[in-house]
């Protein structure tokens, strides 16, 4: 799931998954892969393996380095594993709250983990209460798990396409059974899944760097609307959609991903760095000195240097001991944590026209921080950067974005914005300068090739939740806060 950082005002990240079968150091590969997606959920993780009769598993609040080390292999053997990340968007972080979870269904044990949100999953929730459902968590996962469980199809197989079949959304799934590693992407692809080898061992993952940290070979994408079911038979492949374009999130780009992964084949780091060189071709100015917001604004920043001719400097050092400030939930703390996070460099600063380079705004919150710092620091002018193009409209696919009310750009003119950052100039990238970015000669406004709906309120697939929500946090939580 995806929340938006409100320090640093970014989109606050789906959660991770990952997921190995046919190894047995499972749960350290695991707990391996998990780490090197600590970046896309850090307030809680949690691991479900499979040892030839059990389901070991561990579920804890905080991040992966904090509990899945030492005797791993002891504490949760096993050949197959599925591990999660988890940034809440819906309930609060409480240990019921965090994925995989785990269930006794008529045909075996059946843990699940899902990276999204689910856009009908009040209404199937109510629709499967009254019907006698006991839930124990707020997620939508569990929703998932119910459908499956309440399934009348005839093998597993067919339970999950059922189940898959009723819920709208985005979303990345990992399944285990004790016979079976599955996934499952939704018919849209927003939410990013692909499959690994090592060895004999199959690999599911959110990104290409889990796959890297253990030395496993990228074999595809898991398609839209596809399952994937890895056995001792290796790997099947069955589709619960028609086959249709894949519009992943655009956001995958723009902040999401790490630089260092590969999404439909393209470089994170060259497409952000090309969103620079296209940001500095629309929106250039006379300055001194270029400096990014760290670290998600240093490729734009690069970029526009590039572009420009003007020097790139780091004008602003990040503590890397903070860690990402989105993973802190309350407000309190994530407006401390900006000071301690970062610190102008005065001798890049004082007396410079300088272009602020960052990868998105989002409330303005920490934006206008960075601004009044950087001014501070002895800077003559400030010229603000968004590689990105304004954010105008709420998600509902797994990014905590904020209501439509509280998005900076939304409710505000560009003047308002000069005004209320306090910069000499405020540049935007168009969704068109976007596409061009990624590599699309432009956008196809009749199947957009990414879900841009957070720009252009293009929505992707149907809202069910949202359509019948009496409140703005309704129509961003799927379900219920816990009490």
């Amino acid at each position: 799931m995806v929340l938006f950082d409100h320090d640093d005002d970014k989109p606050r990240e789906e959660c991770g998954v990952f997921g190995i079968f046919g190894n047995h150091e499972a749960s350290l590969l695991t707990a391996l892969g998990l780490h090197a997606l600590q970046h896309r959920g850090q307030e809680a993780c949690g691991m479900i393996t499979f040892d030839g009769k059990r389901f070991p598993s561990e579920r804890h609040l905080g991040m992966v380095g904090e509990h899945f080390g030492g005797d791993l292999r002891t504490r949760l053997p096993g050949h197959a594993a599925i591990g999660h990340n988890r940034y809440s968007t819906q309930g609060r972080t409480i240990l019921r709250n965090v994925q995989p979870i785990f269930a006794d269904l008529a045909g075996g044990g059946f843990a699940v983990a899902h990276n999204g949100n689910l856009t009908n999953s009040r209404k199937l929730r109510h629709d499967l209460v009254k019907d006698g459902a006991i839930f124990q968590s707020t997620m939508d996962t569990e929703v998932i798990l119910h459908l499956v469980a309440r399934s009348t199809g005839k093998d597993f197989l067919a339970r999950l396409v059922d189940a898959l079949q009723r819920i709208e959304g985005g979303y990345a799934l990992v399944g285990l059974t004790g016979k079976k590693l599955v996934g499952a992407r939704d018919p849209v692809g927003l939410r990013p899944l692909i499959l690994g080898k090592l060895g004999d061992a199959y690999v599911l993952a959110s990104e290409t760097c889990a796959l890297d940290i253990i030395g496993a070979e990228f074999v595809r994408e898991v398609e839209n609307g596809e399952i994937v079911i890895i056995s001792d038979k290796g790997v099947e492949s069955y589709r619960f959609a028609p086959q249709r374009p894949t519009s992943p999130c655009v956001f995958e780009y723009v902040y999401f991903a790490r630089p260092d992964s590969i999404v439909q084949g393209r470089s994170i780091y060259e497409v952000r760095r090309r969103m620079g060189h296209q940001l500095a071709a629309e929106t250039p100015a006379d300055a001194d000195v270029i400096v990014p917001v760290p670290d998600s604004g240093v490729p734009a920043a690069l970029g526009f240097s590039e572009a420009s001719g003007i020097p790139f400097q780091m004008g602003i050092i990040r503590n890397h001991y903070v860690g990402r400030t989105f993973i802190q939930p309350t407000q309190t703390g994530r407006q401390s944590a900006v000071s301690k996070k970062h610190s102008p460099n005065r001798a890049v600063l004082e007396g410079k026209r300088v272009i602020l380079v960052d990868d998105s705004i989002v409330r303005g919150n920490t934006s206008k921080k960075i601004v009044q710092m950087v001014r501070d620091a002895g800077a003559k002018e400030i010229h603000f950067r968004s590689a990105s193009p304004p954010i105008l409209n709420p998600d509902f696919y797994g990014i905590d974005m904020a209501a439509k009310s509280e998005l900076f750009a939304a409710i505000h003119t560009h003047e308002e914005m000069v005004r209320e950052l306090n910069v000499d100039s405020l540049g935007f990238l168009s969704v068109p300068g976007l596409y061009t970015a990624i590599g699309e000669p432009q956008r196809n406004p009749m199947q957009p090739q990414f879900s841009d709906h957070c720009f252009t309120g293009d929505y992707p697939t149907p809202l069910v939740d949202n359509e019948h929500a009496e409140s703005d946090k309704e129509r961003q939580l799927s379900l219920l806060d816990d009490a």
